[in-house]
């Protein structure tokens, strides 16, 4: 759908002082829109993308729960029909992975997430554990491209899973894709944007895709899991860590299936495989094992 037509449909968006294209967004193409009212984000969603398993009413609902929350950006109109979301323009400073690695920003990533987490319910779950067969069954009936070995950690997998289910944490919102640019700093205070694969699921999912997504160190992933449980219990950053890896072996598959249907001028494949290949040293390390101890255990 054309962004003109976008604009012609919101009333606000009629008398546009500007409109310029928003680097960056893999599923979207973003806009601001700058009018007499304020400012605004147009995204349009691209092709294909319930093949990411990404669900537009799923993500609206969230969307406005997180707002509310006073975490999120206000949505100022859905337009399913033209596959476009029109949310208020958060002012503020968009973030790096370098500048989170930078290490004095985890108390403030924290911060948000339990104000994110304390957001009312949302409407669906999120389960990587789900979501990554579901991607690969994708692949397979596309003929998508598969890294070498993929499929030998399946029984890793199973392991992981059911060293996981041993002592669930209770879900919560989450936003389950904060990779450092989804933090925006506006004063001093974090808040979080893009909530296409947003769901309840366990905190601690949400602390290990930080930490995964932005490369933290194993030490700041202990004063993430700190800042935001009140201290670093060894289970809790054992579970952290596990789902960092297992979102990055479900996230590679997610590279691969954009390879195929993407229109974005992007290295999908590099992208999926610099992933892997991090998941890949932690399958074949020496704590892997002791990892699936901890996180059964009570501290």
């Amino acid at each position: 759908m054309s962004l003109e037509t976008v604009l012609e449909a919101v009333p606000e968006l009629r008398d546009a002082r500007s409109v310029e294209r928003i680097a960056g967004g893999l599923t979207n193409a973003n806009y601001k829109v700058v009018t007499d009212d304020g400012s605004f984000v147009v995204r349009i969603a691209g092709k294909d993308t319930g093949l990411l398993a990404i669900d537009r009413e799923n993500e609206v609902h969230n969307t406005i729960a997180a707002a509310e929350a006073g975490v999120g950006a206000r949505v100022a109109a859905s337009l399913p029909e033209q596959s476009a979301l029109v949310l208020e323009y958060i002012d503020g400073v968009t973030m790096s992975a370098a500048a989170l690695r930078n290490g004095d920003r985890l108390a403030q990533v924290a911060a948000a997430c339990t104000r994110l987490h304390a957001a009312r319910r949302f409407r669906d779950d999120f389960d990587m554990f789900e979501i990554q067969p579901r991607y690969l069954a994708v692949v397979r009936e596309r003929g998508f491209r598969l890294p070498d070995r993929y499929l030998e950690f399946e029984p890793q997998v199973r392991a992981l899973e059911q060293a996981m289910r041993v002592r669930p944490e209770p879900t919560l919102p989450c936003n389950n894709d904060l990779l450092a640019e989804n933090f925006i700093d506006v004063g001093g205070e974090f808040r979080l944007i893009d909530y296409e694969y947003s769901g309840n699921n366990e905190p601690s999912f949400e602390l290990g895709n930080v930490w995964s997504e932005s490369n933290l160190s194993l030490e700041q992933l202990a004063e993430l899991v700190g800042h935001y449980y009140g201290q670093p219990l060894r289970s809790k950053v054992a579970r952290a860590r596990l789902w960092g890896l297992m979102s990055k072996y479900g996230w590679t598959l997610w590279g691969s299936i954009q390879e195929g249907i993407s229109e974005h001028d992007f290295d999908f494949w590099s992208w999926a495989m610099e992933k892997y290949e991090r998941a890949v040293e932690e399958f074949d390390g020496p704590q892997f094992e002791q990892l699936l101890d901890d996180v059964v255990r009570e501290d």
